[in-house]
């Protein structure tokens, strides 16, 4: 099946990242992480808007109250539908940031970290409940990524870029995780797994950096599809729009020396698939 994309928001983001759809607001969260910017776009209206952030954000969420709850530099923090910013989780660590975060069932934050140089184990995945408990679920990763989980909410799945791996864990009640282990690998010269989401069929898709392209894989391993895109820094990948049938993607232009008109654009695949409606964070 060949899926073609479409343009939703050109946009020159250095590092496009995090796209999530808010369905009580009907518009797509994306974030800009080293500018500092968490955009909206509203696909019936193709209204957009664009707020700084004082710190780099890594992941932006929505709050089953109202609001959204960022993943930042130096922790997380929460913005009241008011505008009112305040700290939920503050843990600085110098040279390290906030990055990718994902909204579990059972409505609490898996916000990874990764340090800017990227060392080897600089990292963490902590989940973070609406009280400000955080809790190091993984203290041993580089570069934390994607995250989500299976339809029925028992699989959690996950990504730490640097190892080409989708890895696949059992998810807890309580939140915890075990049994880590390869679900995908993602083979030399094809690019570096970044974000991903996960469908209706259970199947995880995984955009990857440096390789241009969105790619399905089945609840068992198996990559049953592609989709080729012109921008290499593919980042992350939401389903969205009425129904959830819409693919958006993230991409970025950080570190090309001639970079493609659309990197750092947010494009979409119409048609791609059907997604699952993601929780809002309880807090």
């Amino acid at each position: 099946m060949t899926l073609a994309f479409d343009v939703a928001v050109r946009a020159e983001a250095e590092l496009g990242e995090g796209a999530t759809w808010d369905p009580a607001t009907g518009r797509l969260l994306w974030i800009d992480i080293l500018n500092s910017r968490v955009h909206t776009y509203d696909p019936a209206t193709g209204r957009r808007t664009v707020r700084r952030t004082e710190q780099h954000v890594g992941a932006v969420k929505p709050r089953a109250g109202g609001g959204l709850v960022l993943n930042l530099r130096d922790g997380v923090g929460l913005l009241d539908p008011d505008d009112t910013f305040r700290w939920l989780h503050r843990e600085p660590v110098a040279g390290r940031r906030g990055n990718d975060a994902a909204v579990a069932p059972d409505g609490s934050l898996l916000a990874g970290t990764m340090r800017y140089d990227e060392a080897t184990g600089g990292g963490t995945l902590s989940r973070v409940t609406g009280d400000g408990t955080a809790t190091v679920l993984l203290d041993d990763v580089t570069v934390s990524n994607g995250t989500g989980w299976s339809p029925d909410g028992r699989l959690m799945y996950y990504i730490d870029t640097p190892t080409r791996r989708v890895d696949v864990c059992d998810f807890g009640e309580d939140g915890t995780i075990a049994g880590r282990r390869p679900l995908a690998e993602i083979e030399e010269g094809a690019g570096f797994p970044d974000g991903l989401t996960v469908d209706a069929d259970g199947c995880v898709w995984v955009a990857l950096w440096d390789g241009g392209a969105v790619r399905r894989y089945t609840p068992s391993g198996e990559l049953d599809r592609v989709i080729e895109l012109p921008v290499p820094r593919v980042t992350c990948c939401a389903f969205g729009g009425p129904g959830l049938t819409d693919l958006y993607v993230t991409t970025a232009r950080v570190g090309l020396t001639a970079p493609h008109p659309l990197a750092g654009s947010l494009l979409v695949v119409p048609g791609a698939g059907k997604g699952v409606a993601q929780p809002a964070f309880a807090g």
